[in-house]
């Protein structure tokens, strides 16, 4: 199946690559190209960045015995990373909403044992923050 054109991309794939480049090129300004999505990209992408010391505390308080974020794969952290923010700052959407999001997201950078660890890890912290 031939990659999608970046036009008709989810906004979370953009979302996740610009949150990889951004912390694989530390100091490198984040570029926004005209969107749709471009307010809501930029929201999640520097509310992720900012928060990430509060998200990754969350993760840690709530998953300690699920996830070991020193030994997490770099990408599925930073899709757990963006999906926890979502959950915690975007009330607005809907936790399955977020979930499916992120999980469809992820088909284009895990493989699937990772989507269904990536499942079981955002829908038991959904739980927690979103009573």
């Amino acid at each position: 199946m031939p990659p999608k054109k970046s036009k008709n991309l989810s906004p979370r794939i953009k979302i996740i690559q610009k949150l990889y480049n951004a912390l694989m090129n530390p100091g490198t300004t984040i570029d926004y190209p005209k969107n749709q999505y471009k307010k809501f990209i930029k929201d999640v992408v520097s509310g992720t960045l900012e928060r990430s010391d509060l998200i990754e505390e969350n993760i840690n308080i709530h998953l300690t015995n699920d996830i070991n974020l020193v030994k997490t794969d770099k990408l599925l952290k930073i899709i757990l990373f963006a999906g926890v923010f979502e959950l915690m700052f975007k009330h607005n959407t809907p936790k399955k909403v977020i979930i499916n999001e992120y999980l469809l997201a992820s088909e284009y950078f895990l493989e699937k044992i990772q989507i269904g660890y990536l499942n079981a890890i955002l829908d038991k912290i959904a739980n927690v923050l979103r009573k």
